[in-house]
């Protein structure tokens, strides 16, 4: 029997008029990494910082373990793990230091708090820097810092909110590699993210969240699944051709298709029935548009989020970009 370690029910943020969250319910089973993805602003911190305490919801419960904590946060940090986008430990203190300092405010005696903190220094290849300052960490180290802060005190369940954000390609792999080792060692991790390949390397579930509301949950191998029920064939074209103009004559050919642009001057073609290249390749041959490359393509998991929420691939690239500067 599947156990739910969190559980939201009709979970809501207003700010005046605005509605940040819109009535979410969600749970998430012991044990799993659960991603929680979207584009900036669709709600994703907001949501993270009711579940743990960091702001009280409009309207809406929070259990976790089937107990109701909302509005209790003193009680509910003692069995959660928080590591925020932006660093919170101190720049003075070196590695040791802050991890001890953390683990004080969880309660932790003096001679358990050292031991956690050096077994955690060594867990994450952080022992030489442990007496260190803070300052100078790179920033993947001081995402690994954070993170061990963040569980210290040994919580059921780490909330993670967009843990390889700003940190080079290495370091994120180190921290991927990280998150699956804590969960391998028994920890749920919530994990908000919209670095869509990074929730499907690593996520058991994902739900999708769009302008305060979740539009679809489910593992990545049922939504990969219904994802390719959908035939799909790729065209790249020489020059910077639009197809637009020929829609109505592609149509008129192909009725059981959908044509549409992906990216640049690559468009691609659906169907739910088998498709061949051959009559998509002769009929852009027949009006002088040239084809450079043709190719059968499965989807990705960041195809379905475009499918399922409507925001297009270079919107998601546009916003992880803006954030690596």
């Amino acid at each position: 029997m599947i156990k739910e370690i969190l559980k939201a029910e009709n979970l809501t943020k207003t700010f005046g008029d605005f509605v940040a969250v819109d009535r979410l319910s969600f749970a998430v089973h012991k044990g799993e990494i659960f991603g929680f993805l979207g584009p900036n602003g669709a709600g994703k911190t907001t949501t993270i910082n009711m579940l743990t305490g960091l702001a009280r919801p409009t309207a809406g419960s929070i259990f976790f373990d089937g107990t109701d904590y909302t509005g209790r946060r003193k009680k509910a940090q003692e069995i959660i793990g928080i590591v925020p986008d932006e660093s919170n430990l101190y720049e003075e203190m070196d590695g040791f230091e802050n991890l001890c300092f953390c683990a004080a405010l969880y309660g932790l005696r003096k001679a358990e708090r050292e031991q956690q903190a050096r077994r955690l220094l060594e867990q994450f290849n952080l022992s030489e820097a442990g007496h260190k300052p803070y300052k100078s960490y790179s920033k993947g180290m001081k995402r690994k810092l954070t993170i061990a802060a963040g569980i210290i005190h040994q919580p059921a369940i780490l909330f993670l909110d967009e843990p390889t954000t700003g940190i080079d390609v290495a370091s994120a792999r180190q921290i991927r590699a990280l998150i699956r080792s804590l969960n391998e060692g028994g920890t749920t991790i919530f994990m908000t993210t919209h670095y869509i390949e990074e929730a499907e390397r690593l996520c058991h579930r994902i739900a999708f969240i769009v302008r305060g509301r979740i539009v679809r949950t489910g593992e990545i191998g049922e939504l990969m699944a219904d994802a390719q029920k959908d035939q799909i064939l790729q065209f790249s074209f020489a020059g910077d051709v639009k197809l637009e103009r020929i829609e109505a004559d592609f149509q008129r050919h192909f009725g059981h298709c959908r044509l549409h642009h992906w990216t640049g001057s690559i468009y691609r073609v659906h169907s739910a029935m088998p498709l061949d290249l051959m009559p998509f390749i002769s009929f852009f041959d027949a009006r002088a548009i040239k084809v450079m490359e043709a190719k059968i393509v499965h989807p990705s998991l960041e195809e379905i989020f475009v499918r399922i929420t409507g925001i297009e691939q270079e919107v998601m690239k546009k916003e992880k970009e803006g954030r690596k500067k």
